[in-house]
């Protein structure tokens, strides 16, 4: 069985220094630090210019020349996230890491993931040097340390990872891998409960290459990828300690990319972490982590510390980055890999959609009709029960409830709901008594009528919707308006743009699975449309019609194996791109419709953040995902968010419509349909 891996060229940022002399060094620090102020750009230029190695180097000649200690020195000269930075440059890479640890779990409190990160990614090696480091710098014994501020199968599972006895052999026995994938699924999947002792011993002591082949039996056998399973079975840090196990064994450059992202995102930076990886990995793999990161958030590290840190702080890091990425630009070994993987797991995964909102138990469309009646009769409007009764019915018994208030009361309930509520709550309630068809005919309505159109609205509606719906939609939308849903979009668009999202209306998708040998086929006609960039710039082009004819037409299955092939022969990643050979709306939706082939919850979770972040909130998307979606598969929706922007929905929501101009009937709405916390 052929193993995974990549060749040992080295992928660090940060090198040994030509003609280096750590007696000169240690003379230039000590003038940039002698007198009043200190000479911040010189320390900087020289020690990320210098490998581990050599400023070990520097601090034994500064000892020896001046009789002082330089980090010493360097703590009393610098200070903040900087002087931290610094210092933790010129620690020895097993001694930072001992530092690390001690600071996790002395005093008040432990930082589970500190303890996570460091055990769950360090090689054999590394694991070994650190216990040693911790000796002797601390006098102490790490085991007994972690043994003292941890419990359960976390404890446990530290403990094992500790020893540092992973297999690191690159012989695998096929029957082993076999095995091992079938008792993981037997100790969790299979049965009530989960054999937790059965995760720890194989996930704790076999070789990577080893697990990287048992997590593709798994998913074989399950139908669904380990991490989920991991989700499902476990809990608490013993789950996030062995979801950054799987993610190691997976790519640790990915790993590392995610712990990047996460610690920089949103208000505030986790500074700790951020200084933590980029020390650790500079001289180990971070131009791989930099395409990791290109890959995953179309974003280049190097631009996400600039917007995110500043001053000598941010000078510093981005030294270690070592560098801006061409946006779609060519991948590296590892990347590419991951690339490719990456649309090959999008194609096996057999996910089941979850929804928020359910039918109902004991379901009385005339009581319901009733309490709603009462709630609105009289002075003031009861809107607690408005929402607890119009959020927890399905679809199709709202339905009932509408016809049952006309029959009992001879009144339009919804003509009711509009005249007792106002705001956002009043647009939220009476979503969700629409038909989901109706409801999509009256989002693509507000998306063009008055002045200027909501694009974005348009995109995610027809990006995402299956035949079915689409065809629904086009019904309801002539009923409602007595005109064609087509040429409305004509009317208000233009150009390829416009092309596309009339392809898109006619709800003519392939349904079809993958044909390989087709898919083959589509991969070089559309790497050889944007190569040419026929696909943005000549409308006669037949090219241009290929290219978008497939992304318009064909099946998601078959899709997903159109952009695996474009990454073997391109080295590319599509939607990387489509993001530099086009640009404005057109883009947008191209890359709407590969983000919904690739992993839909995830990209409606996008949807959601990116309504939600930064000044004020666009309420009309928010209302519009979290209705459409509660029904389909707003809990995976809820669990790729949790993922991605390590916050739950709920939380979100929370802190929005908290900060925002609404109230407290519109917060409650909303948390009812999102349906809990994760």
């Amino acid at each position: 069985m052929a193993a995974k891996g990549k060749g040992s060229k080295y992928r660090g940022t940060i090198t040994d220094f030509p003609d280096f002399d750590a007696h000169i060094d240690a003379e230039v620090l000590y003038k940039a630090m002698k007198g009043i102020g200190s000479d911040k750009e010189t320390i900087i230029d020289l020690i990320t210019s210098r490998s581990n190695q050599q400023r070990q180097s520097i601090c034994v000649a500064y000892k020896s020349q001046y009789g002082k200690d330089l980090i010493g020195d360097l703590k009393y000269e610098l200070t903040g996230h900087f002087e931290r930075l610094i210092v933790s440059l010129m620690r020895a890479p097993a001694y930072q890491d001992a530092k690390e640890i001690k600071d996790a779990v002395e005093g008040l409190g432990t930082d589970e993931k500190c303890l996570i990160e460091i055990l769950a990614s360090r090689t054999n090696k590394q694991i070994h040097d650190l216990v040693n480091a911790y000796k002797d710098a601390y006098d102490r014994d790490i085991e007994a340390d972690i043994v003292g501020d941890t419990s359960g199968h976390f404890k446990k599972m530290l403990i094992v990872l500790l020893q540092g006895t992973r297999e690191e052999d690159d012989v695998v026995s096929e029957d082993l891998v076999e095995q091992d994938a079938q008792d993981l699924y037997e100790a969790g999947e299979a049965q009530w409960g989960t054999d937790e002792a059965k995760f720890i011993t194989i996930l704790g002591n076999r070789s990577v290459t080893h697990l990287q082949l048992v997590f593709d039996e798994y998913q074989r056998i399950a139908e669904k990828e380990i991490e989920s399973s991991i989700k499902s079975e476990l809990s608490g840090d013993f789950q996030k300690l062995m979801l950054a196990i799987v993610e190691c064994i997976q790519s640790r450059s990915m790993y590392f990319a995610k712990r990047l992202y996460k610690s920089m995102k949103g208000l505030g930076t986790a500074d700790k972490t951020l200084i933590r990886i980029m020390v650790n990995r500079s001289e180990i793999d971070m131009l791989d982590i930099r395409e990791c990161f290109r890959l995953r958030y179309e974003k280049s590290l190097y631009n996400m510390i600039k917007d995110d840190t500043s001053g000598e702080y941010m000078r510093t890091l981005l030294k270690l980055c070592g560098g801006d990425d061409d946006l779609a630009g060519e991948f590296f070994p590892e990347a590419a890999q991951i690339a490719y993987k990456m649309w090959e797991l999008s194609a096996m995964a057999r996910v089941e959609s979850r929804a928020t909102i359910h039918p109902a138990d004991n379901f009385d469309p005339g009581s319901d009709a009733e309490a709603l009646r009462k709630a609105m009769k009289g002075f003031g409007t009861d809107e607690d029960t408005i929402i607890d009764i119009i959020t927890q019915r399905s679809n199709s018994q709202r339905q009932e409830i509408l016809q049952t208030y006309k029959s009992h009361f001879g009144r339009n309930l919804m003509a009711d709901l509009k005249s007792e509520l106002s705001g956002n709550l009043s647009r939220l309630i009476l979503g969700l008594m629409m038909t989901p068809a109706d409801f999509d005919a009256k989002m693509m309505r507000k998306a063009m009528e008055g002045a200027g159109t909501d694009e974005s609205a348009l995109i995610e509606i027809l990006a995402t919707r299956n035949n079915q719906e689409i065809l629904a939609m086009n019904e309801a939308y002539k009923n409602a308006y007595h005109k064609k849903l087509e040429d409305a979009i004509s009317s208000d668009t233009s150009g390829i743009f416009c092309r596309v999202l009339i392809s898109l209306v006619q709800g003519a998708r392939d349904e079809g699975p993958a044909d390989i040998e087709k898919a083959q086929e589509d991969a070089k006609i559309i790497a050889e449309a944007l190569e040419l960039g026929d696909a943005c710039n000549d409308d006669s082009s037949s090219m241009e019609t290929k290219f978008l004819s497939i992304l318009c037409t064909r099946s998601y299955p078959h899709l997903r194996r159109v952009f695996q092939e474009f990454v073997k022969c391109t080295n590319k990643d599509i939607e990387q791109v489509i993001r530099k050979e086009m640009s404005g709306d057109l883009m947008r939706t191209l890359i709407a419709i590969v983000r919904s082939i690739k992993n839909k919850p995830s990209f409606f979770a996008e949807c959601l953040y990116k309504a939600m972040k930064g000044l004020g909130t666009d309420d009309r998307a928010l209302i519009r995902l979290l209705v459409s979606r509660s029904e389909i598969d707003l809990l995976n929706i809820r669990k790729e968010f949790k993922d991605l922007h390590d916050a739950s929905l709920h939380d979100f929501i929370k802190v929005e419509a908290l900060c925002g101009d609404t109230s407290g009937d519109y917060r409650k709405g909303l948390l009812a349909i999102c349906g809990g916390e994760d």
